[in-house]
């Protein structure tokens, strides 16, 4: 009798479990898969927050942020912007010493070598330019330490060199905004800041230091054509106010 009673009870123990439970078994993972997946692409397109930022991120007072990476320019003026790049150069050509020094009250974006500045280009900013860029839809240009996260030709602005805005620091200074009630809380922090050329043959637009764009630093064509050749993944983007 004890036999049986092991047998048929070992039996109901190893039963497979009801249709309904295995349904809903496969639906968690599927909305498990799917869930993931989708983060993964909020956090390619910089919409979302990565995992490894996220106790960064969570810093929310008495944070540090990246110290200053260049030593602007004296003056208002633009340096050595008759001559080509390559010809600035005098030694090895190494990309990953070039770096970008944005200067908004300026209107001046400047190429460093090892940190040394060798060439500046007249730039525009968002149509909103006094700020830091805080959410999407407010027109400003983002402020700090900012890295090329990819390149690639653009059909309407020749070239674009997307800036990885949000990154860790921006995340951070969105939530204090949001904490300190500076920001509401159903705004989205935004995102594809990148810097671009003009429509064809809308060079005035950058002489006339007109301030088209939501948000994106722009450059005559033949000047963002020109860093296109000298910059790449990873390249250091600072922009003072």
């Amino acid at each position: 009798m004890v036999l049986v009673f092991s047998c048929h009870k070992f039996r109901a123990m190893t039963k497979k479990p009801p249709s309904k439970t295995r349904q809903k078994i496969i639906t968690i993972l599927l909305v498990l898969v799917s869930g993931s997946l989708f983060y993964l692409l909020l956090v390619r397109l910089g919409l979302m927050v990565s995992l490894g930022q996220i106790p960064q991120v969570l810093c929310i007072q008495d944070c540090q942020l990246e110290p200053q990476f260049h030593t602007p320019l004296a003056g208002n003026q633009l340096l050595n912007y008759d001559q080509p790049v390559e010809q600035l150069i005098t030694k090895v050509n190494d990309k990953k010493k070039i770096s970008l020094l944005i200067e908004k009250s300026k209107h001046r974006l400047t190429l460093y070598y090892d940190r040394k500045p060798l060439k500046s280009y007249p730039v525009v900013f968002g149509a909103n330019p006094v700020g830091d860029k805080q959410a999407e839809g407010d027109s400003k240009t983002p402020e700090g330490i900012l890295r090329i996260k990819d390149l690639y030709p653009h059909s309407q602005w020749s070239k674009f060199l997307w800036l990885d805005y949000p990154n860790t620091q921006s995340w951070r200074k969105y939530f204090q905004a949001k904490t300190s009630g500076k920001l509401a809380w159903h705004l989205s922090i935004g995102g594809q800041v990148g810097i671009h050329g003009v429509p064809v043959g809308a060079d005035q637009i950058i002489d006339d230091r007109n301030n088209w764009t939501l948000g994106c630093p722009s450059l005559k064509n033949k000047d963002v054509d020109e860093l296109y050749q000298w910059v790449q993944k990873g390249t250091v983007v600072e922009i003072l106010p």
